[in-house]
């Protein structure tokens, strides 16, 4: 038998490490942090446990980057949607919608990532935080900033804020308050985006997002550009 190719090689790698990014998330979301060990999640993907740390230095890096994905392909799938759109101030709302989304459909996985940020390690640069930061500061152009290098951080301080606002145990901010609050700031019309549920369920109008499985796709042809 011939030795596998390199452009093998590197598919198979990707494939690997997209499933344990999937695993991740699914398994934090279900059970919480502390209760996810890296043995689970190499166990949830079919993947040997040794593959974890050659890939991530622990699992608090695997963690943030397995939800900076799941962030960035929401984001990334609530901007290009249909009807595709160049309006700044449509694809702010569509933006905003997408984080504050993710903090009303997945409030454990979303309050884990919030606290791991909060940890001493910190805040841990990865691509996949680094694609999200080109679509946020993208955003802020389209919008109309003439200082990206200065918006582009407060739009995400005030998009973590509303996270954290909505998600504190005990007292947290109904979202479509917090959406308002937004709204206002960006002078956007409450109408744009995907606005809440009129009937007060706390939903949203449209697709319905709670399939995190094709943010981690194996198979080449279904990945999200």
């Amino acid at each position: 038998m011939s030795p596998r190719s390199a452009l093998v090689n590197e598919e198979l790698r990707r494939r690997s490490k997209e499933r344990l990014l999937h695993a991740a998330v699914e398994l934090v979301d279900e059970r919480g942090y502390e209760a996810t060990t890296l043995g689970d999640i190499a166990d949830r993907a079919g993947s040997a446990r040794g593959l974890v740390s050659y890939y991530f230095p622990g699992k608090r890096q695997l963690v943030q980057s397995a939800v900076h994905r799941l962030m960035h392909r929401t984001l990334e799938e609530a901007l290009e949607r249909e009807p595709r759109t160049d309006d700044g101030r449509e694809r702010m709302a569509r933006a905003i919608d997408a984080i504050l989304g993710l903090a009303r459909d997945r409030p454990v996985l979303m309050r884990q990532h919030m606290a791991g940020l909060l940890q001493a390690e910190g805040f841990l640069p990865c691509p996949e935080q680094r694609r999200l930061a080109e679509l946020l500061s993208d955003t802020v152009a389209r919008h109309g900033s003439e200082d990206v290098e200065s918006d582009y951080p407060m739009l995400r301080a005030l998009l973590m804020g509303a996270v954290y606002a909505a998600l504190m145990p005990g007292a947290p901010m109904p979202v479509p308050v917090l959406r308002a609050e937004l709204f206002k700031r960006y002078r956007l019309d409450w109408e744009m985006g995907v606005p809440p549920d009129p009937e007060g369920t706390g939903g949203t109008k449209g697709k319905d997002r709670t399939d995190m499985a094709r943010f981690f796709a194996t198979d080449p042809e279904t990945q999200s550009k």
